[in-house]
């Protein structure tokens, strides 16, 4: 599922719509955070932050008896110009896809 509907901030165009990334502009250190909700009961699950196709980290929901459940992570990492972050669902189901999820990422300090 793409972001490309439910983008509500953009500036400086380093969130490609299309691939759901984030694209550094610079060389620096970058914070990222996300939020997610999964919604179906007796399943579990698992969204990572990847960087250049690594995991970086992960959260998790898997309370068995909760219909609906948040997992939420943040991490602070070093890129360089043209590094692409961006969320991957390892495991489940997401509440009206990535609708009901947040994703955010900005540059703290260039290096």
């Amino acid at each position: 599922d793409r972001w490309d509907k439910y983008v509500l901030v953009n500036i400086g165009r380093n969130f490609d719509e299309e691939r759901s990334n984030f694209i550094a502009p610079r060389k620096g250190i970058y914070s990222f955070n996300f939020h997610v909700v999964k919604v179906y009961n007796r399943q579990t699950i698992q969204v990572s932050l990847m960087h250049n196709g690594w995991p970086v980290i992960s959260a998790f929901a898997g309370d068995q008896d909760v219909t609906r459940e948040a997992a939420s992570n943040g991490v602070l990492i070093q890129m360089e110009k043209g590094d692409r972050a961006y969320l991957k669902l390892e495991r489940g189901n997401l509440m009206g896809g990535w609708k009901y999820s947040t994703f955010s990422g900005f540059l703290v300090f260039p290096v």
